[in-house]
């Protein structure tokens, strides 16, 4: 337990930093945050891609005004004072077509499935 504790690593989003600040994003999958990227978690959002590792940094204030989601834009406006790197399962980087697909699945439930 000591060792993962004091374990070290390069931080996932700058790429420049070593770092001991770290969590277990999945099982056995580590993502390192150095306090510079930690602290500019207060003012952006930022996702990482568990899949290819691509970061996604996003000011906070941007994405809440591009939210037209009520739900969606009601969890990340109570997210906006927190330090939150999140994790997404893939990105249109490594998977275009998957997001594609799921954007226009989403297109389809809001217009009730029509095309």
């Amino acid at each position: 337990m000591e060792d993962y504790l004091n374990s070290k690593g390069l931080c996932h989003v700058c790429r420049e930093e070593m770092t001991t600040i770290h969590a277990e994003a999945a099982p056995g999958l580590d993502i390192f945050v150095c306090e510079k990227c930690l602290e500019s978690a207060k003012q952006n959002f930022i996702w990482i891609c568990m899949h290819c590792g691509n970061v996604y940094i996003r000011p906070k204030s941007l994405v809440l005004q591009r939210l037209s989601d009520p739900k969606l834009q009601r969890a990340y406006r109570q997210c906006e004072d927190l330090q939150i790197i999140q994790g997404i399962e893939r990105c249109v980087e490594c998977a275009p077509e998957e997001i594609m697909e799921f954007v226009a699945a989403a297109k389809g439930e809001k217009n009730g499935g029509h095309c």
